[in-house]
């Protein structure tokens, strides 16, 4: 294919796209593709070869997408009784070989992909997911549906995560591990089955979390960690006790994330691994 303008939209004259789908100027769609009539795909977007836009899906600007996904496909639920949902696409991500993901089940829902995002090849992501931004899903990662992952989470290869899991901010989760509950912000989770093995240092310091206000705001973090996961009291009470403190923002969207997964309608949070 041939390269062209900015301003020019490219089509490969193999590509099959509806003349009702919306291509905004600087979109090039590669041989064999598929654009189904209700996709809209933003500028200087580029879709690779034999990628497949099914179904209602709405693509912000500079998206990558390489040869063979599928996007926007019906649901793999039994529930999906032909309802109009749609799949939706912020800015700046790249979606590698195979992947495949879902739009959601119910009439008017979404399965929601933020910006800056890579999902590497052959992963999948079920309907109703909702992903943040700059999260990285590592190759044959299997992420059913009603799942959401919080900005800049690291996800390893070759897992499954279960159905209404919350995975938060800047979380680790090491390859291979088995995810059925919630993994809190920061935290570095591997095993089979998962377990919290601490906080991911590395993430906090490449953040630049570990400069703000002398070091005071990642200090407190690992003392209220120590406090939820290192003492000998029971989740719900240290919860209550680090309440006392006066919480910088990161802890604080650490005990909220822990406060609100032992709540009604979540799986609650993975435990930790005990030395």
């Amino acid at each position: 294919m041939t390269s062209s303008p900015a301003t020019e939209t490219n089509i490969h004259p193999t590509a099959v796209v509806d003349p009702r789908a919306q291509l905004e100027p600087g979109v090039e769609i590669g041989p064999y593709a598929v654009i189904g009539p209700e996709v809209s795909i933003g500028a200087g977007s580029r879709i690779g070869p034999h990628v497949v836009l099914d179904g209602r899906v709405r693509m912000g600007r500079r998206n990558r997408i390489f040869p063979g996904a599928c996007i926007g496909a019906e649901p793999q639920d039994l529930k999906y009784n032909g309802a109009s949902t749609e799949v939706v696409m912020g800015d700046d991500n790249s979606i590698r070989e195979c992947v495949t993901i879902n739009r959601a089940t119910h009439e008017g829902e979404q399965t929601r992909i933020g910006n800056g995002n890579l999902l590497m090849a052959y992963s999948h992501l079920g309907h109703n997911c909702l992903l943040g931004d700059r999260i990285v899903i590592a190759n044959g990662v299997a992420v059913a549906g009603h799942v959401v992952i919080g900005d800049r989470a690291v996800v390893g290869g070759v897992l499954g995560i279960h159905q209404f899991v919350h995975i938060g901010t800047m979380a680790m989760v090491g390859g291979m591990s088995r995810i059925d509950r919630d993994v809190p912000p920061f935290a570095i989770v591997e095993g089979h089955p998962g377990r919290l093995r601490g906080l991911n240092r590395i993430g906090i310091k490449r953040s630049g979390l570990a400069e703000l206000d002398d070091g005071a705001q990642a200090k407190q973090l690992q003392q209220v960690w120590t406090e939820l996961y290192r003492s000998d009291a029971v989740l719900a009470d240290a919860l209550k006790a680090v309440r006392q403190y006066a919480l910088y923002p990161p802890a604080e969207t650490l005990v909220s994330f822990l406060e609100a997964s032992t709540g009604p309608g979540r799986r609650g949070p993975l435990p930790a691994q005990r030395s």
